[in-house]
């Protein structure tokens, strides 16, 4: 049934490229959207307006950005992108309305939580106690480690660290197995690409970050650490988001057959979100452009 609230012109518009693209022919179509094909033909004759002109263009937009990331964009990422890649001035309520033309939505599904409790050796306060807010980089980090599946229910543990300045993903690791050196060697990578950085560091209470070692190696590069109180996840929501956004957008859309094929999708999704992945909070700027946008006026 059609939404009359949508003017004709737009439903005109994705039956042309429908037909265009054959998927259907014309006469199934206009019965489909409930017109008469006489009234298609007649607009197809008639000198189309500059709103239509704009709409065909912004479809071909439209249907460009969805399909080179798979169907994984919404409606809000998608405005940004055209917006930024294409210098349009476009309301995100009109992208809305053309996609629901076209008979497009994200093929995104929701994140699903879970808490492991651990025994701890050390404890830190919350310090961070949910200020996700940073005037600079390397001001503040949080990290967790996430379990993803492989194969015939195979195991593999992501360990990520994210910069609350500019919330990219300053480095990570894949592993076989959920210990003390996949953590570390997270770290070792922030502290390599980030050399002399002494962010606040916080965490959930998994038993790597509870441990000594971990503590002596804040220490040992002058971190201060804070953590998330006992089973309280929003303590780290921003990085709970991220697992959340990587997980829709790239993990549960597709089985993995091989850790080597798990592991190289990571790394293309992650050089993706922080190059390409626009947000609004950066002022639709992606993780790495806003770092450097950062850097420039705090210099």
């Amino acid at each position: 049934m059609v939404n009359h609230s949508v003017s004709y012109e737009n439903i005109y518009i994705v039956i042309k490229m429908f037909n265009e693209e054959g998927k259907a022919s014309i006469s199934e179509l206009c019965e489909i959207a409930g017109i008469h094909r006489s009234s298609y033909y007649k607009w197809l004759k008639t000198r189309k307006s500059k709103r239509e002109i704009e709409n065909e263009n912004l479809i071909e937009l439209i249907k460009e950005a969805y399909e080179e990331r798979d169907g994984i964009l919404g409606y809000r990422q998608i405005t940004i992108k055209i917006r930024r890649e294409h210098n349009l001035k476009v309301n995100h309520k009109r992208i809305y309305r053309l996609m629901k033309l076209m008979g497009l939505q994200s093929v995104c599904r929701r994140k699903r939580y879970r808490y492991i409790k651990s025994t701890p050796d050390i404890t830190a306060e919350n310090i961070l106690n949910r200020n996700f807010r940073a005037q600079n980089t390397c001001e503040k980090w949080l990290t967790d480690v996430t379990e993803l599946r492989y194969g015939n229910g195979k195991k593999a543990y992501l360990s990520a660290i994210l910069d609350l300045g500019d919330r990219s993903i300053v480095s990570y690791v894949i592993g076989h197995s959920n210990n003390n050196a996949l953590v570390f060697e997270t770290f070792d990578v922030a502290i390599k690409l980030n050399p002399g950085a002494k962010p606040l560091v916080h965490s959930d209470r998994g038993f790597q970050y509870t441990s000594k070692a971990f503590r002596e190696k804040l220490d040992k590069v002058g971190m201060k650490q804070s953590m998330s109180r006992v089973g309280c996840c929003l303590d780290n929501a921003p990085m709970e988001g991220f697992w959340g956004i990587l997980k829709a957008e790239m993990y549960y859309l597709r089985k993995f057959e091989t850790f080597e094929e798990l592991k190289l999708a990571i790394k293309d999704y992650i050089e993706y979100y922080n190059n390409k992945r626009y947000q609004r909070r950066l002022n639709c700027m992606s993780p790495l452009e806003y770092r450097k946008y950062l850097s420039n006026i705090n210099t």
